[in-house]
């Protein structure tokens, strides 16, 4: 009789615990042995972009880990345009590194490019699928998807290979209007190292004459830092 008390108790508490217990938290499982890889900053107060590149040079894994940092747009003043471009293709090349993806970069270029620099209402890629341009990676509004050989500022940057830079877009004949806001635009042709065309880097403004000498010269250096970092 008392045994069989004895084990009426214990099967009443076991019941209970498993009735009554509270409710197991959701855990992450983390490997005891896994290898310490330092955190990426979660801001750059010290610069567009900065603080993520000063944290790759010093720790050289770029995203490979698998973070997603969060950045920080920082304003700074120059001196002159061209210091702009300097340390714009500087950050773009850092950025880029050890990525050779053709998407990834060209939306992080175009990303980079649209909020530094002032003035600008579409930045991005059209890309050349070997018959005609197809919109690719960029920022701003909806944009044409595609865009004949020849036909307005990308197309003729495309047929011609030579970089366009048009002060007032209403005066180009055949202009392709994708957003009316657009009033100036400067597109760089983007030829491999074997000749062939991978397509364009356009970039608008709402304002007449945005563009000058000194930004055909800065896009130009952007674009051979981009084509660079895609080892093509």
């Amino acid at each position: 009789m008392a045994t069989t008390e004895a084990r009426g108790e214990r099967s009443d508490q076991e019941h209970q615990r498993v009735h009554h217990s509270p409710p197991i938290a959701r855990r992450v499982s983390v490997k005891a042995n896994a290898p310490s890889t330092p955190r990426m900053p979660s801001r750059c107060p010290i610069g567009l972009f900065e603080g993520l590149l000063t944290w790759v040079s010093a720790h050289n894994t770029g995203f490979a880990a698998g973070y997603a940092p969060m950045f920080h747009l920082a304003e700074t003043t120059y001196a002159s345009k061209r210091e702009h471009y300097a340390d714009l293709a500087s950050q773009a090349r850092g950025l880029l590194a050890d990525e050779r993806d053709l998407i990834a970069n060209a939306a992080n270029f175009s990303a980079l490019v649209f909020n530094s620099l002032p003035d600008l209402n579409w930045a991005g890629f059209y890309l050349f699928d070997g018959t005609e341009l197809v919109v690719g990676p960029f920022q701003g509004k909806p944009a044409c998807v595609r865009i004949a050989l020849g036909r307005g500022v990308c197309g003729a940057a495309a047929r011609t290979r030579q970089i366009q830079l048009v002060h007032d877009v209403n005066a180009f004949e055949g202009h392709i209007a994708c957003d009316a806001a657009s009033q100036s635009e400067i597109v760089v042709p983007l030829v491999k190292p074997d000749g062939s065309l991978l397509g364009v880097w356009d970039v608008d403004s709402p304002h007449v004459g945005r563009f000058d000498e000194d930004d055909r010269e800065g896009m130009a250096a952007l674009c051979e830092v981009f084509m660079a970092s895609l080892g093509r």
